[in-house]
Formats: C-alpha cells, structure tokens, sequence
C-alpha cells in the first residue's frame, strides 16, 4: 500500500483527488472518505458492475447510511439526499441544451454523484479532470461528463454508513460553500429572497421540532436543532446570493 500526503493547507477537494487518480493505476478508480464504512462484504463488486457493464458509466455512486450513533436530525437531513435512496438508476448521457432546459433543482438531481464512495473511469477522468474548487467537485464533474456522452450510475447495493453530527458554525460554512456553487453550476437558488429565508426559518424549526420530538432528544440536540433551522436557511440563501452578485471567492478552513 502506497501512502501519498497532503498539507492540511495544500488541501482542495479536486486537486487532492486529482493527485490520487494519477498516482494510481487501473481503468477504474475508487475514491472513498477515511470514515466512509462498507456495510457489506460485496460492496466494491457492486460499485464497479454497472462500469464493467455499460462502456458509457463514465462513474458510479454508492449509497450512504447514517451511523449508529447518528442523532435523529442527522438521519433525516441525511435521508433527504439522492445517495440515500434504495432503487437504483442510470442517468444521461444529455445534450447540453437538454440539460439545460431542466429546471435548476431537476439539473442538481439528474448531475447528483457523491465522492464519498464512488468509483469513475480513468477515461471520463483523463478527458474530465476535477476542477480546484472549495465543495462540490463531484456534481460539476458529473455534469460535465454527461453532456460529454457518458452516464452516471447510482448503486444502491454498494453501501458504506457515513455521516456526521457536526456544530452549526460547521454547518454555516459548509451550507454557504455547497449553495454558492449550485448558483454557479446549476443557477439553483433555493431560498432567493429574504422573505423566503424568513418563511424557510420558522418551516425549518417547526421541521427540526418534529424530528427532535418523535424520540427522547438530550437537551444538546435540540439546541443544535434550533441553531441548524437559522443557519442553514441562512447559508443557502447567502450562498446563492454572493453567486449572483459575483462576490469574491471564499474559503473555510477544514471544509
């Protein structure tokens, strides 16, 4: 097994990802997260199959379960995502002016892949190299490949448990990076104004309140519940909104 570093401050999710790929062999590469955890024997067979099948997957995604020890609104947040699905699906290949005529949060679901556990070609990836942006090189890769010809593939039955109960200030961040780069790359705004971020705070509370209330929740959760309902309407809104102004870029240390 070769080891390869990387300074926490020379980190950037594509470049860093990049540098694996290359200094790796093989037609087919899997990239994981270190606390990504297969939950079956046959997970890596499972991830590659729909490559191995059709030339045109030019990458596969697996899904995501949250820990054992993940708080209730964690699995939920987490249930929302396209990589916690049970069916499986083959996206694409799309013309570019196809794709674009999808309404922005349908362009966002069809281009959804997710590098915590995937597998891509060294084809797509040699003509599709990921790009050095702060969150989200997975979607922009994925879409770039699909209106180069190629597919995307979801696989349910490649399955690792991953998640995370992290602090709203980790949160704010991350939200504010992740809804920059859907303005950019999907022109998705999903909270445009600031009467919508009002109506999707009291929305988000009432949601976390049901979630924290359907089990016994310590009194640290719910207080994190109620800091998530303000921070990540929040972020999804600022994030957007800098992406339309065309504010300067930028970064988070850690994220």
């Amino acid at each position: 097994m070769r080891v390869q570093s990387i300074a926490p401050n020379e980190f950037n999710h594509g470049e860093t990802r990049n540098a694996g790929v290359a200094a790796s062999a093989g037609d087919l590469i899997v990239l994981t997260v270190q606390d990504a955890v297969p939950t079956t024997a046959g997970w890596l067979e499972a991830l590659t199959r729909p490559l191995d099948d059709d030339p045109l997957v030019a990458g596969t995604f697996a899904r995501q379960v949250p820990s054992a020890d993940a708080s209730a609104l964690t699995r939920w947040s987490l249930d929302r995502w396209v990589a916690a699905r049970a069916e499986p699906r083959v996206v694409g290949p799309f013309a570019r002016a196809e794709l674009e005529s999808l309404p922005p949060s349908s362009r966002l679901d069809v281009c959804a892949f997710d590098n915590v556990c995937s597998c891509i070609r060294r084809e797509a990836w040699l003509r599709h190299p990921f790009k050095r942006v702060a969150i989200a090189e997975d979607l922009e890769w994925s879409r770039d490949v699909l209106v180069d010809g190629w597919k995307i593939a979801y696989t349910p039955d490649a399955c690792v448990r991953h998640s995370h109960d992290r602090g709203p200030a980790y949160e704010w961040r991350r939200t504010y990076l992740v809804h920059r780069r859907l303005m950019e790359l999907f022109d998705l705004s999903t909270i445009p104004s600031v009467g919508q971020l009002a109506v999707s705070i009291a929305r988000t509370a009432a949601a976390h309140a049901r979630v924290c209330g359907r089990e016994r929740t310590p009194l640290n959760a719910w207080t994190r519940a109620a800091a998530l309902a303000l921070v990540w309407p929040a972020g999804q809104y600022l994030g957007a909104r800098d992406a339309r102004r065309g504010a300067p870029e930028r970064t988070f240390a850690g994220i």
